[in-house]
């Protein structure tokens, strides 16, 4: 596969079926945001973590390249004329997002309960985790925005809204298993 294709070098870029947006296209947003969530994720693996933690990350990395394709796949190309799909991967479902919410159970249940919101911080690899769920919260807001003027499948939206939480849940999860404190937000009176 040649890398460089020079397609790309008046401003346009194809979508999955052929056809070529701005780079700058809410679509294009979108799938871009969702690869740069996916770098920050690679980022987390790439700390000290469990092994479970990690396969977990690999098996989201994997399922938010399908919903990148997802995203580069306009409804009018999502068939070819013979009627069969063009996108030929497995899609983000409801099992996706149910592995997610029972990821963010079986962690819910090691963690002490909120009282506080709480600060971004105090280990580097829980950092990471917060850099990537605003990342992914971003993602959401663009894929949002997206899904109000195209068709987007409505599993993108919620996936990457469960996501997000799960991002924040690791965050709290890996403050304990670093020996990090989580710093309460306490809202401080000024004088």
């Amino acid at each position: 596969m040649k890398i460089y294709t020079k397609t790309g070098d008046k401003g346009t870029t194809g979508l999955y079926g052929g056809t070529r947006v701005p780079k700058y296209h809410l679509r294009i947003e979108a799938y871009g945001t969702v690869d740069e969530l996916n770098s920050n994720i690679g980022l987390i693996r790439d700390q000290k973590i469990s092994a479970h933690i990690d396969d977990t990350l690999l098996r989201i990395q994997n399922e938010l390249f399908t919903l990148g394709s997802m995203l580069a796949t306009p409804e009018e190309k999502k068939t070819l004329k013979s009627g069969k799909e063009r996108l030929n991967i497995p899609k983000i479902t409801e099992e996706s997002v149910l592995f997610l919410e029972n990821e963010i159970d079986l962690m819910n249940m090691e963690l002490p309960p909120m009282t506080h919101f709480i600060l971004p911080g105090g280990h580097t690899t829980v950092s990471y985790c917060h850099i990537a769920r605003c990342v992914c919260r971003r993602a959401e807001r663009i894929s949002v925005q997206l899904s109000i003027e195209e068709s987007i499948d409505e599993q993108v939206l919620i996936y990457l809204n469960r996501l997000s939480d799960y991002l924040f849940v690791l965050a709290r999860k890996l403050s304990i298993d670093n020996q990090s404190a989580e710093i309460p937000w306490i809202p401080v009176k000024i004088e």
